[in-house]
């Protein structure tokens, strides 16, 4: 086909800007993944009521990064099911401002056979709050808290804090761990992305639009949360390349490599926040049980469409 959608989707699949990545960035994250490893989750699980007769709820807290008590929705199918057969789980993640929303959200994965565990990002529009200290000036939003050291800075936190998401789903006596997915979109779909390259849990990861992609390309021309960190370099120029070194940590282009497991990736074409430029270069770079479906007219948006075929993944690949 030679029209002007299939040449664009023919030129982001040759997309390969180089990478950003740092010399230790292997090292480094083989050594955070050993002592945050040996961190204990110190979690809570409490049954709560919901209208949904046919859903078991609990309100989970569970620490990751820091101390701070991690907010999330632990959800059971109350269908009849074997004493001993255990449930393949999606773990959640949501986009940036958002939150883990209300139990019911969830209702598709249940009907499916699915467990879920959706939980809060930190500090954002849920019911989690962040004990992180603030050592620098922050602009608008989360972003650029601690942006000045890949230790201290906010990325760090919520993808140790998804990763310890996955660590506590697998512990549970309901879950069969060898059946877990990571699963997002935008910022969500970053955070499954960098799961599925940085934890041994999930199976599966379906990253919708992610964000934390080819990340000194979104910086400069994506509406996307990086334009928090635009706007703190805008104010701090001499500060540029101390924040595209943190950033390269988290950069799931830089760490596209370390994938070893089937994702199933979704890109809006006319995406101006997760642009398909950065999806596709951290994509091109996986190695390994790929797909990818680009939708040629949809913008920043999870289409019903993206999720059924994300379900269907999911199914073919769990149950």
């Amino acid at each position: 086909m030679n029209h002007a959608v299939a040449r664009r989707v023919e030129e982001l699949e040759r997309l390969a800007p180089p990478l950003t990545a740092q010399p230790d960035l292997d090292s480094y994250w083989d050594e955070e993944l050993k002592r945050y490893a040996a961190k204990p989750l110190n979690a809570t699980r409490t049954l709560v009521e919901t209208p949904m007769a046919f859903m078991e709820a609990y309100d989970v807290a569970y620490e990751g990064f820091d101390e701070t008590p991690i907010r999330g929705w632990y959800l059971l199918p109350k269908f009849p099911r074997g004493e001993e057969r255990k449930l393949p789980c999606v773990v959640l993640y949501h986009g940036y401002g958002g939150s883990r929303g209300y139990p019911e959200e969830y209702a598709s994965y249940l009907l499916m056979g699915l467990a879920v565990f959706a939980i809060d990002v930190r500090g954002q529009a849920g019911e989690t709050g962040n004990l992180m200290p603030q050592s620098y000036g922050m602009t608008r939003g989360w972003l650029t808290q601690g942006i000045l050291d890949r230790d201290t800075c906010y990325y760090k936190a919520i993808t140790v804090d998804a990763l310890k998401a996955l660590d506590w789903a697998a512990e549970q006596p309901e879950i069969d761990a060898g059946r877990i997915c990571a699963m997002g979109g935008s910022q969500g779909g970053g955070l499954a992305m960098i799961a599925a390259a940085l934890s041994d849990k999930p199976a599966i990861a379906v990253p919708h639009i992610p964000n934390m992609c080819h990340m000194d390309f979104g910086i400069l021309n994506s509406a996307s949360s990086l334009t928090e960190a635009a706007s703190f370099v805008e104010r701090f120029p001499g500060h540029l390349e101390a924040v595209l070194h943190t950033l390269s940590y988290f950069d799931n282009m830089n760490l596209a490599h370390r994938i070893r497991i089937p994702v199933f990736v979704t890109v809006g074409l006319k995406d101006p926040v997760t642009m398909p430029e950065t999806i596709y270069a951290a994509y091109n770079r996986i190695d390994g049980d790929k797909r990818i479906v680009p939708f040629p007219f949809t913008g920043h948006a999870v289409t019903g469409e993206m999720q059924r075929q994300a379900l269907e993944f999911i199914a073919s690949r769990l149950l």
